[in-house]
């Protein structure tokens, strides 16, 4: 194979996988008209469409399917080659593709990256920001970050931070309006700011401890959101009430931008682990990543 061909292949599949050329082309390093260009020789070389493509949104066509089932394990293939290399090496080196939600990469991972490649200068991360759980295999992931009690069976995971401590908060504003809860069933009565989970759509439910009792409340509202960032805006703004994790809520605690809702029934839930498929190999580079996180994240 050509190394022109070899680039030709490479670039159709980040497009693929990402369906789009703006983030294949991010993602590749070069500009969305030259991976255009690449694209359209590839196509005139095999003589078939091989995208759909129209102005917001790019798709296979049954042609670029089945190429895409051919190349996948020809990659993973050639990845698995130079990481087997790279484990000879005296210190960790390639890349770990990591996906991750916006929150944890706020709390867990920005404060360390720098520190990170210090540890380890021949490690490149390659993280994604997504809210909603990624298939790791199909997405060509290396592992991923979610809550504990959001992952999958089949996976295995690591802890790779403590507990999280979940609370209701809201502006002084609302709560001079609307008067304060003393009761979880008390929050039946005002405007409560609902999350729901991107993968399910499934609202979050408003669990509280009562007396040693897990209690389950159904809240109302007008505002349902797919991002806690989005609810903690509209808490700071007066909007109504909103149950988040205590450490992400935290500055705006101290501050007295916002107070905490019924302290004293708060929950414990699950902190965040590192997660990655059995069927994957396991590299230097992500067994580095690993016992870095596990040590520095666990308090």
């Amino acid at each position: 194979m050509r190394a022109s061909e070899f680039a030709e292949f490479k670039a159709f599949v980040a497009i693929a996988e990402r369906q789009s050329f703006a983030r294949a082309a991010a993602f590749l390093e070069v500009t969305p008209s030259a991976l255009s260009q690449v694209m359209r020789q590839l196509e005139t070389r095999v003589g078939v469409r091989l995208l759909h493509r129209t102005t917001r949104s790019v798709s296979l066509t049954q042609a670029g399917q089945q190429l895409l089932d051919h190349l996948r394990p020809v990659l993973e293939g050639l990845e698995k080659a130079t990481e087997a290399i790279n484990d000879f090496r005296d210190t960790p080196a390639g890349t770990v593709r990591l996906t991750a939600p916006r929150v944890a990469t706020e709390l867990l991972l920005a404060p360390r990256l720098a520190e990170f490649h210090k540890t380890y200068p021949h490690i490149v991360l390659d993280i994604s920001v997504e809210d909603k759980t990624v298939d790791l295999v199909k997405g060509r992931f290396d592992a991923g970050i979610r809550q504990g009690e959001l992952l999958a069976q089949d996976m295995i995971a690591i802890s790779i931070g403590p507990e999280r401590r979940f609370v209701c908060v809201a502006a002084k504003s609302y709560l001079s309006k609307n008067g304060m809860p003393h009761t979880p069933r008390d929050l039946q009565k005002h405007e409560c700011i609902r999350i729901k989970r991107p993968s399910t759509e499934v609202h979050i439910p408003w669990t509280f401890m009562d007396k040693g009792q897990a209690l389950e409340i159904a809240v109302t509202g007008h505002l349902i959101v797919n991002d806690a960032n989005l609810a903690l805006a509209a808490a700071l703004n007066g909007a109504g009430i909103a149950a988040l994790a205590e450490d992400h809520v935290r500055p705006y605690l101290q501050s007295g931008r916002l107070q905490e809702v019924l302290p004293d029934f708060a929950t414990m839930r699950a902190g965040f682990y590192l997660y990655y498929s059995s069927r994957r190999h396991m590299t230097a580079a992500l067994q580095a990543l690993i016992a870095f996180l596990r040590v520095e994240g666990v308090k």
